[in-house]
């Protein structure tokens, strides 16, 4: 077994390979002039570990090529992150179910898929091979004891992702919450832990993606309010698109740490050994 990966997840597929302890096969990417990809691999093992994380069109174009060069070979999908997975349903006649859509591309040439915290799992059914969908919620729970905090409140961003925050707030045995929100006028709405007071202690807001980071920029200007005495970000994704991670820093929150499904540089968390342990058995 072997080690392949799109261009963007090369990272996360080297640190795959060591928990594996197994080797990457060299992949050289490049773009024709009429921005159709190119990418040519060296000689595939028998059994492939294909890993490459959708972030943009691109990448997933790029995906679908490395899985047709790897024709031959027994290949397990790693699928980090996929977008197009919060369209899981249709909210408006005519619109697609595009994670739908995008789950239906992964059936030719692969024995299986593996995806982390997939925003709804129930896309799974959806994959023309067998899929399985792992966590990091306990990581992430482990970086948050390396930060000390005293008598952290973990919650999420909603009552949707509390199953979430209650996987993260198990590895400390941490009090555990989401944000409930309250509509005071048409145009302002309160935020505040449902249950469990913020005050004189430290919030981390968890969440399975952060994107714009709106909805937590908004919410740690209130917790502060509530008398919050830091306010913390993690996810196991890091969209962090338009500018983001600096809003998030500007509206008071000390650190915003992600994976390393999406690479960023406050990847703080790898998903390899997860993943590893998942190929395995």
């Amino acid at each position: 077994m072997k080690v392949i990966s799109t261009e963007r997840s090369q990272v996360l597929a080297s640190r795959i390979a060591g928990a594996l302890g197994t080797g990457i096969v060299d992949v050289k990417f490049s773009q024709f002039p009429d921005g159709e990809l190119y990418l040519a691999a060296a000689t595939p093992d028998d059994e492939m570990v294909i890993v490459g994380s959708v972030t943009d069109n691109n990448a997933l174009v790029q995906l679908l090529l490395l899985i047709d060069a790897c024709e031959g070979s027994k290949n397990h999908l790693v699928l980090p992150y996929m977008a197009y997975a919060r369209q899981d349903k249709k909210f408006k006649d005519g619109e697609p179910i595009s994670a739908r859509a995008i789950a239906r591309l992964f059936k030719h040439n692969l024995a299986d898929c593996t995806t982390v915290n997939i925003h709804e799992p129930d896309v799974l059914k959806y994959f023309g091979v067998p899929t399985r969908n792992i966590s990091v919620g306990k990581e992430v729970g482990a970086y948050i004891k390396t930060l000390g905090l005293d008598n952290p409140l973990i919650l999420s961003p909603d009552d949707g992702a509390l199953s979430f925050a209650q996987g993260v707030a198990s590895a400390g045995g941490w009090d555990c919450d989401y944000l409930d929100k309250t509509r005071i006028s048409g145009t302002e709405v309160k935020m505040a832990p449902k249950e469990i007071s913020s005050k004189s202690r430290p919030v981390v807001i968890v969440d399975d993606i952060i994107s714009t980071g709106g909805t937590i920029a908004t919410a740690a200007g209130m917790l502060y309010e509530q008398g919050a005495t830091d306010v913390y970000a993690a996810c196991v994704h890091g969209v962090l698109i338009g500018g983001a991670y600096s809003h998030l820093k500007v509206s008071g929150i000390r650190e915003i740490f992600c994976s390393d499904t999406i690479e960023r540089g406050c990847s703080r968390i790898s998903a390899a050994p997860c993943i590893a342990a998942a190929l395995k058995h």
